[in-house]
C-alpha cells in the first residue's frame, strides 16, 4: 500500500496521502511532516461518517469523495473501501488529474486488499 501511496504522491501538486480506516486510526501514510496524521485521519472519518449520514436521510448513493478547499490547499476524502483514502494537494492544482489519480490508487489499493 505504501507504493501505491508513493506513486499518487509524484502526481504534481500532491502533498501527501494516506488511508485511514473508517474509525480515523491510519492505516498506511505518507504525509508531509507539517501535517498530523492521527488529526486528518480522525478528521476525514467525521467528515465522511457524518455526510454519509445525511446521505442516508435522503436516501441517496453512497458517498464516493469529499473535498475541501480551505487556504493553504485542498483535501480529498475519498472510499477506498476498506477506508478512506486522503489526498492533500497544493492550492492550485489540477482537479481532474488529482481525481483520476485517486480513481487509479484506489483500483490498486481494492486490488491489493
Amino acid at each position: 500500500m505504501y507504493d501505491v501511496l508513493d506513486d499518487l504522491n509524484k502526481t504534481t501538486g500532491v502533498t501527501g496521502s494516506m488511508v485511514v480506516g473508517n474509525d480515523g486510526i491510519v492505516i498506511a501514510a505518507n504525509l508531509d511532516e507539517s501535517f498530523e496524521g492521527e488529526a486528518i485521519g480522525a478528521l476525514a472519518a467525521s467528515i465522511t461518517t457524518n455526510i454519509q449520514k445525511s446521505l442516508d436521510r435522503l436516501k441517496s448513493t453512497p458517498l464516493k469523495q469529499v473535498t475541501i478547499e480551505a487556504e493553504q490547499g485542498k483535501l480529498f476524502f475519498t472510499d477506498a473501501g476498506l477506508g478512506i483514502l486522503v489526498v492533500t494537494t497544493e492550492k492550485q492544482v489540477n482537479i481532474g488529474l488529482i481525481r483520476l489519480e485517486i480513481k487509479n490508487a484506489i483500483s490498486k489499493i481494492k486490488l491489493a486488499g
